[in-house]
């Protein structure tokens, strides 16, 4: 898929379309950020909090399949915190010394079909299967998507911050 700093415009009726262009388009936006900067910035933190960009990207990778693979759709994961130090939910992030850039990229694309795969395949008002994330009350599709479009806007502003002061692209 090409990647555009273009917001999408979609006069459509369906819910589904709407999250499935505007989960594309962050993912697209954080995609050109991470590769606007030089490979020296991606492990390291310019911030107090620490988290460097490779880290926020592994985060986005495994936040998307908790919320749509483990919680929506009740599939065994290994490793469903595989973005955080120790599989700790309330460690840090953290990423393989193994694993780079491009590795991270493809796995968060991958992650986008699947997402669209199961936007497409079930109604917006459907609840999440028992049995993954959620033993009883699971949300809507229409909550996770919402849940996951607010994680992808804010850490792809989070993104802007260490870009910009790595000198790298900015705005969304």
């Amino acid at each position: 898929m090409p990647l555009s700093d273009r917001e999408p415009r979609l006069d459509s009726a369906d819910p589904a379309a709407q999250f499935a262009a505007y989960l594309d388009y962050y993912r697209q936006a954080v995609d050109r950020k991470l590769r606007s900067l030089p490979d020296a910035d991606l492990r390291a933190s310019r911030l107090p909090s620490g988290w460097s960009p490779l880290e926020l990207l592994i985060h986005l990778v495994h936040m998307e399949r908790r919320w749509f693979r483990w919680g929506f759709l009740a599939e065994p994961l290994d490793r469903p915190w595989g973005d955080h130090a120790g599989q700790d939910p309330h460690g840090p992030w953290a990423v393989p010394d193994a694993v780079g850039l491009d590795e991270l990229l493809q796995a968060l694309h991958a992650g986008g079909a699947a997402t669209r795969e199961v936007l497409s395949a079930h109604a917006m008002d459907e609840h999440g299967a028992l049995g993954g994330r959620f033993t009883e009350d699971p949300p809507t599709l229409a909550w996770i998507c919402f849940h996951v479009l607010q994680e992808y806007a804010r850490h792809a502003g989070h993104l802007d911050i260490a870009a910009e002061l790595a000198g790298g692209a900015t705005g969304e």
